[in-house]
């Protein structure tokens, strides 16, 4: 079995949810308790090789990491999605499996992707992080997925997906199209229950609107109730 060695960070997105902050920066410039978005999540990473795409105010996020390991994937020639986003970087990840991650949460707990490195097994095409839709802090909308007994997941509304998990990327090969999301991979999977799901023990916020940064903030200093 394949252990995932390197990390996507999605970063090239509008962040229209998260304007008018978003109006002069790329949302994972904006910041929760002091530090960006994006720093937050490459606390997550430890020594994994990290790739960071960029297209939204794609200089400020370079200026940032200016200096650091992290490779840079640049989709400002066109805005791929995040399934696009993954096909694109392929050449700069390591082969085999890699985590993804969105760069719009916070984390209090433990890692989520030791979790995710713990639970992968060779019969997954793919590992999702869940939130139990009840713990899901900041998180407005219904739920995902539910998670059966063996881990395999379906459509539902159980959990909210973390935005972190583990993918094959050989399946990309079957997708020709460059502009395209994640479910166009999870859905083949879920056809031959190949997709898997693992839920988080911690405390997890999304940060997609300027109301969830105070959310965010409390849950940090442990000031939540989940």
């Amino acid at each position: 079995m394949t252990t995932p060695t390197s990390i996507l960070l999605f970063a090239a997105g509008l962040g229209t949810r998260m304007a008018p902050l978003t109006n002069d920066r790329p949302k994972p410039m904006v910041e929760v308790a002091g530090r960006p978005l994006l720093d937050h999540a490459l606390d997550q990473c430890g020594d994994l090789k990290i790739v960071v795409n960029t297209h939204y105010f794609a200089d400020k996020i370079e200026r940032h990491l200016a200096g650091t390991k992290v490779v840079i994937s640049d989709e400002r020639d066109e805005l791929l999605e995040t399934g696009g986003g993954l096909k694109r970087a392929l050449p700069l990840l390591d082969g085999g499996p890699v985590f993804t991650m969105n760069t719009d949460a916070v984390w209090r707990g433990a890692n989520p992707i030791q979790i995710l490195k713990t639970a992968w097994q060779s019969n997954m095409d793919g590992l999702l992080l869940m939130i139990p839709r009840d713990h899901a802090i900041g998180h407005t909308g219904t739920g995902d997925f539910d998670i059966a007994p063996d881990g395999r997941i379906s459509r539902g509304s159980g959990y909210v997906y973390s935005g972190v998990q583990i993918i094959r990327t050989d399946l990309l090969a079957s997708i020709p199209k460059s502009v395209f999301s994640m479910w166009d991979l999870w859905t083949p999977m879920l056809e031959t229950n190949t997709l898997f799901g693992v839920s988080y023990d911690g405390a997890w916020c999304d940060v997609g609107r300027p109301d969830s940064i105070p959310v965010a903030e409390d849950m940090l200093n442990g000031d939540s109730n989940v």
